[in-house]
């Protein structure tokens, strides 16, 4: 603990006290928000678990990861591109407000294109066709998402935005939850009310933009709109290659089994994911903007900062990992009321991949930040290439656990891979 401690104090002299200030800020807003993203469902899943069924769970939670598939094509890269354009010129009014428009009418475009793929899905596949309404009303989490400009207030710094309006859709969702959804006849409430909120937020943060920031839209040419797309695409290739093995994994399952399994299956990999990112998320988007102009005036330093930030997150997992390991049946057994067999080894499994993943995570944003998309886009794209028909192929071979074990598969290779690139760039700089 002491030496986390006095990694810490190092990280926070090494940047001056204004921008460690703002990205502590950002850090605590994020953080705030993570909190409830992630203690609400300690609430939230076992009840709905209970109530409805690990089938009609499981079927909710497929429904969620194909949603999955076309938030990351709205998103397109602009997580990453809009942002570092936002931050880079964050005080000049008109070129914030002409980036928002082209952002905004790409992503409004994509969603449009998103609804008529699912049109298309559901109505034209069988597996799909039987549980229509579930897949339509899980719609609106494309269409809020797509609305909520969590990019714009990343570039800004200004996260305290997303902290208050993401709160207030987990405590909007607590209550519908509680009071709509009864028995096991109400499961299609539950992608009714998480559209409902995801549509909520997305607009109050439309209009805390134009309102409070007075951002002006104004409808972007032809060539700007192409612009902002090539300035996202190798993060997008990356993101779909990311999500063909980390979204997919329920996705296959769900195709290759039932749904009570998926539904027991993506318990586990829900509370993976709250360990994965909480706080590591958080503090990984504080960084970002702030990480970016350190390294457009020193680089040296921006490289040295990332190198002690990942080996404090990989002290702080070597200490979480293992508690969180040992204690895997009790924490299944309170989000579903018995220690599944099943969902304690994919449990834990997945503890290991996510191991890798917090052992590399600034590494790879480090990419991003020096502007080596390319190297990026590579690395996630092989990584797909190897790892989804690894998943297929498990899956089929081992029923759930064998997406667990891809993942470690995966992961570790990821890790292996980024930590020569990364160390390679830093001689070559």
């Amino acid at each position: 603990m002491n030496l986390f401690v006095r990694r810490l104090k190092k990280i926070y002299r090494m940047m001056a006290p204004a921008e460690s200030k703002v990205v502590l800020s950002n850090f605590a807003s994020l953080s705030a928000v993570q909190t409830v993203t992630y203690l609400l469902p300690v609430v939230i899943l076992p009840y709905l678990f209970r109530v409805i069924g690990p089938g009609k769970f499981g079927l909710i939670a497929f429904a969620q990861a194909l949603m999955q598939y076309f938030i990351i094509l709205t998103d397109y890269g602009f997580g990453i591109s809009a942002t570092r354009e936002i931050a880079l010129c964050r005080n000049d009014h008109c070129e914030v407000s002409r980036i928002f428009s082209e952002v905004m009418t790409v992503k409004l475009a994509l969603a449009f294109l998103s609804l008529v793929l699912l049109v298309l899905i559901v109505f034209l596949i069988p597996k799909f066709r039987n549980d229509w309404l579930v897949y339509v009303l899980s719609f609106g989490m494309v269409a809020g998402n797509t609305l909520f400009p969590v990019w714009f207030f990343q570039g800004i710094e200004k996260m305290k935005h997303i902290a208050l309006l993401n709160i207030m859709g987990g405590f909007l969702m607590l209550f519908a939850i509680f009071a709509f959804v009864h028995s096991q006849q109400d499961y299609l409430r539950v992608p009714a009310i998480n559209s409902c909120v995801f549509l909520i937020t997305g607009l109050w943060a439309q209009r805390v933009v134009f309102s409070r920031f007075k951002v002006s839209f104004k409808f972007p040419g032809y060539t700007n709109l192409r612009q902002q797309l090539r300035a996202g695409w190798d993060v997008f290739i990356s993101n779909v290659a990311i999500n063909a093995y980390t979204a997919s994994r329920i996705f296959v399952v769900g195709l290759l089994t039932d749904n009570t399994i998926t539904g027991l299956y993506a318990i586990a990999e829900k509370i993976a994911n709250a360990v994965q990112t909480f706080p590591l998320l958080s503090f990984s988007q504080a960084i970002f903007p702030r990480l970016s102009k350190i390294f457009s005036e020193k680089k040296h330093l921006a490289f040295e900062l990332m190198r002690q930030i990942q080996q404090a997150t990989v002290n702080v997992s070597l200490v979480c990992l293992p508690l969180i390991f040992y204690f895997a049946p009790l924490i299944v057994k309170v989000f579903c009321g018995s220690d599944y067999t099943s969902t304690v080894l994919s449990l834990r499994l997945l503890l290991v991949a996510v191991f890798f993943v917090c052992a590399n995570a600034f590494r790879v944003q480090f990419l991003l930040v020096c502007g080596k998309t390319h190297i990026y886009s590579r690395i996630h794209v092989f990584s797909s290439l190897i790892g989804l028909p690894l998943i297929f192929l498990l899956v089929a071979s081992f029923g759930s656990t064998g997406a667990a074990v891809a993942s470690i598969i995966i992961e570790a290779g990821i890790f292996s891979i980024t930590y020569i690139s990364v160390k390679r760039l830093r001689f070559s700089s």
